[in-house]
């Protein structure tokens, strides 16, 4: 995966901000630095929570901006072997989200997934005056096996540093959701606010809960309880199971409803994908659909999924390529606790798609 530059980023957030920003971005005529500072000079452009939040706690502004550039890292994962790969570096990026199809829905619900993640993960580490640890509430007992070490009959309590989950939400609500009003036959507006709510559900309807032991020799008469966000990968992996199940949806005659395309099928719930528009195959770059092609990707020449050849390169066949790459090797450990390896030329057969 190509490292993102901060200008890449910056095309990548600007674009999913809402309307009034992405109007901005086309006036200036180039992206605005991935840069709370830079985000925050333009609040004369802006309006309502965002611009609040700039004035008032332009530390949430540098979380936010870390959880998009996070969803961004998670989104090119996730799609690494697929025709669209979430390539952000590409001049036709904007085009794909312009579109309401499924793989912008993923973008939007990701990114609000990222804000939220970053935001409470802040809160925990001490890094925001205005937040800290969850407080604790009347929850059931957790598990005895909450953690693999609980034992039943043990005592427990709820302590720790659990993630306030709910302070990340309301301000990831704030900012993703910030001028996106629902509005008379506004579908994309619609679908836009109940991705950014699928994301953020699949953080906050997912928290774990951590416990620690506590007794003489190893024994667990009393556990420490507290409750954890899920890792981001978790997150990523969850929204794209939702991708693959996404729901085509059209807006219903009262303008302020979205309704499943189809017969006999159930309404998408909060924690499902929505799109209104079907996808480009992306074989072929399309400056019109935004799709960069998959000219050029290397694919894998014996798989029979979304990265085998066949399906990634669209039929238009592969050809083998030798090259030669730098690896680690010959890595000894050296007490204590260090590893020095020796740097190796290898050459690898890659199968790249015509």
């Amino acid at each position: 995966m190509m490292p993102l530059s901060r200008t890449q980023l910056g095309l990548f957030f600007i674009l999913l901000c809402p309307a009034n920003i992405i109007g901005l971005w086309w006036a200036v005529g180039s992206p605005l630095v991935m840069d709370p500072n830079s985000i925050c000079r333009k609040t004369k452009r802006l309006a309502g929570k965002q611009a609040e939040l700039c004035q008032t706690e332009p530390e949430i502004v540098s979380e936010v901006v870390k959880g998009a550039k996070m969803a961004v890292r998670e989104c090119q994962y996730q799609f690494r072997s697929r025709r669209w790969n979430c390539t952000s570096h590409n001049k036709y990026f904007g085009k794909i989200l312009q579109q309401d199809i499924r793989e912008t829905a993923f973008v939007y619900a990701i990114t609000a997934a990222g804000v939220i993640h970053t935001v409470t993960q802040a809160c925990s580490m001490g890094e925001l005056m205005q937040c800290g640890c969850e407080v604790t509430r009347n929850w059931a007992p957790p598990s005895p096996q909450a953690n693999g070490r609980g034992a039943e009959g043990s005592a427990w309590e709820w302590g720790g540093c659990g993630d306030d989950v709910e302070y990340g939400y309301e301000k990831s609500r704030q900012f993703m959701d910030a001028k996106r009003k629902k509005g008379k036959s506004d579908i994309r507006t619609l679908i836009d606010l109940h991705n950014n709510e699928a994301g953020r559900m699949a953080v906050k309807n997912y928290m774990r809960t951590e416990c620690k032991c506590h007794g003489l020799s190893g024994s667990c008469t009393l556990q420490t309880c507290w409750k954890k966000m899920p890792h981001f990968r978790e997150v990523g992996d969850r929204l794209l199971e939702r991708f693959n199940g996404a729901f085509k949806v059209m807006g219903g005659n009262d303008g302020k409803t979205i309704i499943p395309v189809g017969h006999n099928i159930k309404p998408p719930d909060k924690l499902d994908l929505i799109y209104s528009a079907d996808s480009p195959d992306f074989c072929q770059a399309n400056r019109k659909t935004g799709s960069p092609g998959t000219r050029g990707r290397v694919c894998n020449s014996t798989g029979l999924d979304v990265g085998g050849c066949d399906l990634l390169c669209c039929g238009r066949g592969y050809r083998e390529e030798t090259v030669v790459v730098e690896e680690s090797c010959l890595c000894r450990f050296h007490w204590c606790c260090v590893v020095n390896c020796n740097k190796c030329t290898v050459k690898k057969e890659l199968s790249i798609c015509l």
